[in-house]
């Protein structure tokens, strides 16, 4: 850099304009609202006084008035608010370039949102989703290429600088040759655990702002170690193609997460990219909403099974996780073809109105393609109008035959039989509405027995679980063509280790979805294995998608003395750490919990005066959360996490590893023992972004 302090103050000239510039745009906006709102106020009242007669007028009015005015607010909504975060940090880096062989230059400055003035086609600010953008993310500086809708524009990348700003004031700037600069980096990575998740797009990487950018329409598979930004990824991804491609993906974007713990942790996320609306939900809730609340047993109890090393549980969780069981539910959609429907003439008034050989020519032939209760809806809505259909013909005989002998009779007759025939008409079409009645009520053979009840009977009635979620959408979509409500153009599947093969076929065949971001973490899975996670193999699970997968070995999350403490857990897999330094990890053995929980109430404090906001204990399981957290409570505040129901607001808790999983805190306490797993000991070991303690017990010593 030629002059740091002639650079500062030139670049905080620049920043006083820009912040003119949100301030003129601002006042512009809440004017453009007030204008909008007399508008519609004037209109409104010419239109109720025209149309004061008119009641149908008056709604189709008011109908259109309210889209008008919804989508003109929701705009200028939206651009308030992003001009409301820009007034606090406008960008946080700026490129110069120019045309390869042109001599001038261009300089754009980019932040979490972009910003033009009205009627000017050149940009104050680019959002760092624009295509040029990936112009900072990329490795290097020099001749560099990005991908715009006319296709690829070459640019000579001259440099690459990165802003401190807070509060609208400049603090530093560094400039770059390569990847985005330590200094930025170590001060991304340096933050508090909330703080990191809310800066994250100035440090992004030039290997995970490749998988943001990636093409919409492929499927990408993210393996990446703990730290290694594939959260990040994922949500950014998000909002990269919301930016690019909203008129396609605008409501129809999916986010499946593991627990509401987890989902409540990111949910800030992307609303701070200006992303709001976007469907959320965990496995569990997302078939349940589908099957009604089936009642099965939560994740939380699932995990503690698995956590606690029940292995006739876990054996039987990897049974219904395996090929060899989806073939067998599929060998029972099939028994239930040939035996569930005992299939009958259809009688009426003696008389057969529908053959049991054409029913069974509909069910076996006509209909096959459908699934099988569908199936037998479709056939009695069919004998439904057979019998409507000889109903009418019955009633239509009574009628004509009805005025045929009135016609056929002299006045005289007619005064004397005339009640009496209209008494033979009315009990005769009573008999036939009777008849149909009953002939409707007959149909009982073709009602659809509960799934529900099929697959509790096919499980020898065994108590249902977590782990059966999956298996029932199966059978949903076998038996009765189970489909979501409203269109899904993309989903997002976070830790994504733990999907069963079953859980991704039956979350694309239900949604009809061709484009997925899948990222999770195979050294994370905590269900004993028989067999590798699902989401490393998904070429034959995911049709009709180009799947591209990824490993990442970088973590960016905890200093090098914790990644070269968890990489002990991962054999030949090893954690490559970004070089930040920080404290020793500190290991100790307890026999007794008491001085365990009495050394961690002290460990606590420490780390409370340091300034550190979030610290969690981890523990194996909810018990030994419980037990544990108890006795840190008489000595100091702590939340003890034993329900998925819990919502994470920092401060310091006591949680199970498996609640802890995709989250990270700003210190940790992991309290290990000799029955832990490694990959159990890795999860707890890789949560902590500053200083951890490893205390380890003897198993039943808490």
């Amino acid at each position: 850099m030629e002059n740091y302090e002639t650079e500062l103050s030139r670049e905080k000239d620049k920043l006083e304009q820009v912040l003119n510039i949100i301030k003129e745009e601002t006042i512009n906006c809440i004017v453009k609202r007030k204008s909008i709102a007399e508008h519609i106020v004037k209109y409104r009242r010419e239109a109720v006084e025209e149309f004061k007669d008119d009641e149908d007028k008056i709604a189709e009015y008011f109908d259109h008035e309210r889209y008008i005015s919804e989508e003109a607010f929701g705009m200028i909504d939206r651009k308030l608010r992003e001009l409301n975060v820009l007034r606090e940090a406008p960008y946080f880096a700026k490129i110069v370039c120019r045309e390869p062989g042109e001599p001038g230059t261009e300089q754009f400055y980019i932040g979490r949102f972009g910003l033009n003035r009205e009627n000017d086609l050149e940009p104050v600010i680019v959002d760092w989703r624009a295509p040029i953008a990936s112009l900072y993310y990329a490795g290097k500086l020099g001749e560099l290429s990005y991908r715009a809708p006319v296709g690829e524009v070459r640019m000579d990348v001259l440099q690459k600088r990165q802003f401190i700003i807070r509060k609208g004031r400049l603090e530093g700037l560094f400039d770059s040759t390569s990847e985005i600069t330590d200094e930025i980096l170590q001060l991304v990575l340096s933050k508090k655990a909330g703080e990191k998740l809310r800066d994250i797009i100035m440090s992004i990487q030039a290997e995970q702002d490749r998988l943001i950018r990636y093409d919409r329409r492929k499927t990408i598979v993210v393996d990446g170690v703990a730290g290694s930004g594939k959260t990040t990824i994922a949500l950014h991804r998000v909002a990269y193609l919301l930016y690019n491609f909203r008129d396609v993906l605008q409501d129809k974007v999916l986010i499946i997460g593991p627990n509401n713990i987890f989902m409540d942790y990111i949910s800030t996320v992307l609303p701070s990219l200006g992303e709001t609306g976007i469907r959320q939900a965990t496995f569990r809730e997302f078939a349940s909403g589908l099957m009604n609340n089936p009642g099965i047993a939560s994740y939380q109890d699932s995990m503690e099974r698995i956590a606690n090393g029940e292995v006739g549980y876990i054996e039987e969780c990897r049974r219904k996780e395996s090929e060899e069981y989806v073939e067998e539910l599929d060998g029972l959609a099939a028994d239930l073809e040939n035996s569930c429907f005992s299939i009958r003439d259809v009688m009426f008034f003696g008389s057969v109105i529908v053959p049991a050989q054409e029913t069974g020519e509909m069910f076996r032939g006509h209909f096959r393609s459908m699934p099988l209760f569908r199936r037998s809806r479709k056939i009695r809505r069919i004998i439904f109008s057979r019998i409507k259909d000889e109903s009418w013909r019955l009633v239509n005989e009574i009628q004509k035959k009805h005025r045929e002998k009135l016609d056929s009779l002299s006045e005289a007759e007619l005064e004397i039989e005339g009640n009496n025939l209209e008494f033979i008409r009315r009990n005769s079409i009573r008999e036939v509405v009777r008849e149909a009645a009953g002939a409707k009520k007959s149909l009982s053979w073709l009602d659809s027995p509960d799934i529900l009840d099929i697959y509790r009977k096919f499980n020898s009635g065994s108590e249902l679980t977590f782990h059966d979620l999956a298996p029932l959408l199966y059978l949903s979509l076998k038996l009765d063509g189970l489909k979501v409500k409203g269109e899904i153009k993309h989903i997002v599947v976070d830790e994504a280790q733990d999907f069963s093969a079953l859980q991704f076929r039956v979350l694309q065949e239900l949604t009809g979805c061709r484009s997925f971001t899948i990222v999770g973490d195979s050294n994370q899975r905590l269900m004993p294995a028989a067999a590798e996670a699902a989401m490393t193999d998904l070429g034959g699970i995911l049709e009709g998608t180009e799947i591209e997968s990824f490993r990442l070995r970088t973590s960016y999350r905890s200093t090098k003395q914790i990644m070269e403490f968890s990489n002990r857990f991962l054999g030949d897999e090893a954690i490559i750490p970004v070089v930040r330094e920080g404290a020793a990890v500190e290991e100790k053995h307890f026999n007794d919990a008491e001085v365990l929980a009495r050394e961690a109430a002290e460990k606590i404090s420490e780390y409370e005066e340091k300034g550190y906001e979030s610290i969690a204990v981890i523990c194996r399981n909810t018990a030994e959360a419980r037990a544990i957290g108890k006795r840190i409570r008489e000595k100091l505040k702590v939340v003890i996490f034993d329900s998925e129901e819990m919502i994470y607001k920092g401060g310091t808790v006591a949680i199970p590893a498996y609640f802890a999983k995709g989250m990270e805190f700003d210190c940790t306490i992991c309290i290990a023992t000799e029955k832990d797993d490694d990959k159990m000991k890795y999860v707890m070991a890789t949560r902590a972004l500053h200083e951890m303690c490893w205390y380890s017990i003897p198993e039943g010593g808490i």
